[in-house]
Order: structure tokens, then sequence, then C-alpha cells
């Protein structure tokens, strides 16, 4: 993957270097999922079909396809996110090989083929119906295929996208955070991409999972740990939480209490990494 994101830095910059700080922040995230994902990846076969929900700006799903996976990419299109299409454009240009691209809502997403295998990272908090697109994914799922996500759990008291405190509900928080939110720090659509969020808890996805009896649950625990490691060795991440935060983290890590998070009960967890697969 370094190869590939090389190649696009370089075009940028030539050719469209104001879209060179949104690149870099999406390539900060390919490259952790690639991560986080490899471990289920090697476990396929190398023709395996792969469906990935919100494909942002392609590069994870171009890379897959170059690595010989048949990849499917849902990505909606919008008002307000010309510089991600335009991005988006470009990595499908550059790549060698390029996934199918569903531009649809997840939730109303279907599919004529099964697949072996889906994921979403950082996806399923902005969806409008979460238990919709579970159960259209679930659909999709061959059986014994895996859906994996990972998300933030709104039931823990923070807000990563504004790195705020929250209260309660999502109307509370915004009366009380007023200010924070609407300012944004740096987002480019505060009001947005507060309007985005639903609000995703470990017992709705419990409730969700729940309803279809087809799905097997599972919560991967130490996923936290690995985020709190990353939080100090990532910069472009670490520059997206709070000073506050990172001063906390830092002693912990250091002297290895981090990993005690591992055994917090996940539905206590700030975020959530989720694996359903289907019987």
């Amino acid at each position: 993957m370094d190869a590939f994101i090389v190649r696009i830095r370089s075009y940028l910059d030539e050719r469209a270097p104001q879209l060179r700080t949104l690149f870099d922040t999406m390539a900060t995230e390919a490259k952790f999922a690639y991560s986080w994902l490899s471990e289920d990846l090697a476990r396929l076969p190398g023709n395996a079909a792969v469906l990935e929900v919100g494909a942002g700006v392609f590069l994870l799903s171009c890379q897959l396809a170059a690595d010989g996976f048949a990849v499917t990419a849902i990505e909606p299109t919008g008002v307000g996110f010309e510089d991600f299409e335009q991005l988006g454009n470009i990595v499908l240009e550059l790549s060698s090989e390029r996934p199918s691209i569903e531009h649809c809502k997840a939730e109303n997403y279907t599919a004529d083929a099964r697949f072996d295998y889906a994921f979403s990272l950082n996806v399923m908090e902005h969806i409008d119906s979460p238990d919709g697109a579970i159960a259209r994914v679930s659909d999709a799922l061959k059986p014994g295929a895996v859906h994996r996500f990972l998300c933030p759990n709104y039931i823990f008291p923070y807000e990563p996208h504004f790195n705020i405190p929250t209260f309660l509900t999502k109307n509370l928080s915004r009366r009380v955070m007023r200010r924070r939110i609407e300012t944004g720090g740096g987002i480019a659509d505060p009001h947005g991409l507060w309007r985005s969020l639903n609000w995703i808890t470990v017992l709705q996805v419990r409730r969700f999972v729940a309803s279809d009896s087809t799905l097997e649950l599972r919560f991967q625990r130490t996923t936290l740990v690995w985020m709190l490691e990353r939080a100090l060795n990532d910069q472009e991440f670490a520059n997206r939480r709070s000073g506050w935060m990172i001063a906390v983290i830092r002693p912990m890590v250091r002297f290895r209490l981090h990993r005690l998070v591992g055994c917090i009960p996940v539905v206590l967890q700030p975020i959530m990494d989720v694996q359903m697969t289907k019987k």
C-alpha cells in the first residue's frame, strides 16, 4: 500500500495540492484499516468476494482489488462532499485494479452476488438506519462469511469526531457543548457531521443482531488496547485527539497499564469492534 500512497501523493502535489491534507488523513485511515483487517484477510481465499461498506475515497478498496480480491465498494454520493468525490476519482484513475462501485446507502443495498467477507471502518455511526444496513449486508453474505465493523460506542461519554464529552443523549450533548460543536475545531462541515451521527451503541447492535436468527455476534475486546497504542505511534491520528487525552494515554502505555482496558466489558468501552458471522 505504501507505494500506491506515494504515487497518489506525487500526483496531488503536482496537480491538486488542495487535496493533499484530506488525502493524508484518508491514507492514514486506510493503512490502519489494512492492518486491522490483516488477520481476517489472510484467512480468505485469494479471489474472495469482499464488500466494503462506506469506501470513502476507495484507497483500501483499490488496494484489496490489487491484492486479488473481488471487491465491491458501497459509497453514496451527496452534496457538500465534492473534495471527497474528486479525490476518489483520482485514486480510481491511478489504481492498477478497481473495485466494483455501488453509489447507494448501505441500508438500500441489494446484491445478486454473495460475499465471503464484509467490513467498514468508522462508517456505521454515520448511517441513517444501522439496523437496516446490518440486515442488508447480512442478506449479501455467504454462509460462514463475516461482517466486521469498527465504530464508536456512544454509551461511553465521549464523541471522537469533535473530541468532546457527551451527556446521556445527542440532543442534551448538543445543548451543553453547542459552542464546541459549532466551531468544529477544523472540521469542514461541523453541522453536517453532527447531523450524520446516529449515536449507535453496543446495546443497539446486540438488539439488531438478536432480531436476525442467521447471525452470530462477537465483540473483539482487545482492539481498544491497539487503539491506545495507535494514539502514540500514529502522529496524524494523535493530532485529531485532545492534548489532555494524549497526556493520559502516554503514561498508561509506557507502564503497560493500557493492556488492562481489554478487561473492560465491551458495553463500557469507547469503541466497538463487531464481528457478525452468517450461520
